[in-house]
């Protein structure tokens, strides 16, 4: 028996078919639609590397159920850009040094612009890093991901400003 789905992903209709019913959100995104800027890491819910923003939500796509989002929309790394024009937080990892090896980064930029999307960064470095706790990084690149946050958070707050002014 096979389960239609649809989902909007970056800004694109998807109609999908599933075999199985127990396919994860990521491994439909990585198999299926050759999205593999999400990464799977732990598998597990635990490292935040399969990050992305479902109805503008941060969720561990490792740990949801592809079929439970009929009718989503789904944002990953891929549609964050626009064209060659970098998305604020993309920019502010590397103008911070945000990254190192680049595996978590994907996940950890997902993370950041739900994060102040959610109205959750605020202007406090200690708030920002347990905003985003649930992004693991093995190069121990946390000090120039939080500076990045900071700042994208600050360019997006002016950039805001200036379209309401």
């Amino acid at each position: 028996m096979n389960f239609a789905i649809n989902l909007t992903v970056n800004g694109m209709r998807r109609a999908v078919e599933l075999e199985d019913p127990r396919v994860t959100l990521l491994d439909l995104l990585r198999e299926r639609l050759d999205l593999t800027g999400t990464k799977k890491g732990c598998d597990r819910g635990q490292c935040g590397a399969c990050t992305v923003l479902i109805d503008g939500r941060r969720i561990s796509s490792c740990m949801a159920l592809a079929i439970s989002h009929d009718g989503a929309d789904i944002l990953t790394i891929e549609g964050v850009a626009h064209g060659d024009l970098l998305h604020p937080v993309q920019a502010a990892f590397i103008a911070h040094d945000g990254l190192q090896c680049g595996f978590c980064t994907p996940g950890q930029i997902m993370s950041a612009i739900g994060l102040i999307q959610e109205g959750q960064a605020g202007d406090d470095l200690e708030r920002i890093r347990e905003g985003m706790s649930g992004n693991l990084c093995r190069c121990g690149a946390y000090a120039g991901i939080t500076e990045a946050v900071l700042d994208a958070q600050k360019s997006l707050a002016q950039a805001d400003g200036r379209r309401s002014a």
